[in-house]
This record gives structure tokens, sequence and C-alpha cells, in this order.
């Protein structure tokens, strides 16, 4: 049984275009993106929307340095967008010459800027791969072991190890240990998760850890023991309808939300009792 009902649940904007992604920014704003494109920033307290750009493409995972500049994966368009907060799109990396981008999914920083990527490949193409971007914007592709469908990604709260959700061969959560923008050391499997398609990550302050499921209509808790909970599930699939990815905002990171990309609104539930770990928002300005 869930560790928590739906009765808290509930929709905290609505409207967008399948969002697909969900981030928390230093200026404590709500962000998302569309499937054609669209950049969303969202006021907690208003609860108002204001679409600021637009990728031109399907937009996944974002993450955002400590100027609220945004950094979005658009799958189709293989590349990673920097978005300023006045709107101005650029491209930031499309992987490597030998190793160009296909389908960047998700993005997550460092303390040092470096930025973590993503790169699922194709369903059950075994040809994903995760990339490193750095604070100068060089790429290099730092794992191609874990490449059946590398997913949502999270840098632990003491930046030592990336950890990522692999949807196929088995589901699971992996980590591996990181340091200056490398892969310093194997990858090992946090939990399995048989029948259930993981996709996004977000870290607890009590060391635990969600798990935000594209299939089905579920977030899972895993527990410092390591054991697995189910913290939401929704079988109607109406207030979850297919999770993607989860973060904390609102007051003490107390509040948290998630992104539907099987439906139009972005979700929130503000009585988990649980608090989110603290984001890495570098300052790359000088870089």
């Amino acid at each position: 049984m869930p560790l928590i009902n739906l009765k808290h649940a509930e929709t905290f904007v609505d409207g967008l275009d399948h969002p697909e992604g969900v981030a928390l920014g230093p200026d404590g704003k709500i962000y998302a993106g569309g499937e054609a494109g669209q950049v969303y920033r969202i006021d907690f307290e208003e609860r108002s929307v204001e679409e600021y750009a637009n990728t031109g493409g399907l937009n996944l995972g974002m993450a955002l340095d400590a100027a609220a500049n945004l950094y979005m994966c658009t799958a189709d368009r293989g590349a990673v967008y920097k978005v300023t907060p006045a709107g101005e799109v650029s491209q930031y990396s499309t992987g490597t010459v030998e190793r160009p981008m296909t389908t960047p999914n998700y993005p997550a920083f460092d303390a040092q800027g470096n930025l973590y990527v993503t790169n699922s490949g194709s369903w059950y193409g075994n040809d994903g791969c995760t990339y490193c971007v750095a604070p100068d914007g060089t790429t290099a592709v730092i794992d191609t072991e874990n490449s059946q469908f590398p997913n949502g990604c999270a840098v632990s709260p003491d930046g030592q190890y990336l950890y990522v959700a692999m949807s196929l061969s088995p589901p699971q959560i992996i980590r591996f240990p990181i340091e200056s923008g490398r892969k310093v050391g194997p990858a090992e499997t946090v939990v399995e998760l048989p029948h259930v398609v993981p996709d996004g990550l977000a870290f607890c302050t009590d060391g635990s850890f969600l798990i935000s499921c594209y299939r089905p209509d579920t977030i899972l808790r895993v527990l410092p023991s390591g054991d697995l909970t189910v913290l939401m599930d929704d079988y109607e699939g109406t207030i979850l309808g297919a999770p993607t990815n989860v973060c904390f905002g609102g007051p003490e990171l107390s509040v948290l939300f998630w992104a539907n990309l099987g439906r139009w609104h972005l979700g929130l539930n503000a009585h988990t009792g649980l608090q989110g770990a603290k984001l890495f928002y570098p300052d790359i300005s000088s870089a």
C-alpha cells in the first residue's frame, strides 16, 4: 500500500503541454517544459505560469545555475540548450564529434559547474551513454557501459556520486563515483525495480530518495536502509499521469512537485513529511 494516499495530492498548475521535466530554480520558481519547445516559469505562491522561451523541440529534463539560467535537454534536436532568465536560447552542447547526442534526457549539475547529461538512445537499442559538459562547454563521454536507456539522473547531496535511473534491462537505479567531471569508479546497483519504468530522481534530507515512474503511475521511495516503499500511487492515472520527474520546492523545500507527461498539469503534495535536499546551483558565469 502507498505510504501516503492521494488525499493531499493536487494540481499545482494546469494547461501545460505534456510536461516531462520539472525543476526548482535558485529564485524559488518552478520550471517545466512542453513537448513543442515551451519553457515554463511558475510562481509558487501565485500559481501563475509564464511561457518565457521556446527551444523548438521536445523538452525533457532541465537544471539551473546560480543565475537562473536553465539548461534544457531537447531530445528531438539532439542538444542541451541554455535559456537565460530573459528567454534567450542558445545551444550549450550537442555531445562530441565522435558521439553526438541523439536523445539527451536529463541534466544534473555538481558544485563545480560540471553538467552530467544522460543520453537515452533508442528504446531497447542499448545505445545510450552519459556525458559531462564542463563549465566552458567542453563535452566528454564519461560512461558507455550503462547503455540500456539511461533516463533521469541526480548528483548525490555530498557530490560524490551520480545516480542514474536505468529504465530497461533490468529497470534499476545505479550510481557511480564522480570527481571533477569524470567517472572514477564502476557502477553499482542501488535498487532493482521490476515491472516499473523508473524515470526521475530527487533526494531527501533524511537520506532517502524518490523515484518517479513513467509506468505505472507511481512515485517510489528508497529508504536509507535500502528498502523500497511506495510513496504515492494512482491507479486511475489522473493526478499522477505518467509522473516522469520530481522535485522539491516551497517553504523549506517541503513541497513535492511532479511532472505528468501523460497529462497537462504539474502535481503538488505539501504533506509528505519529507524535505528535499539542497541542489547545486553553480556560478559558471566566469567559465
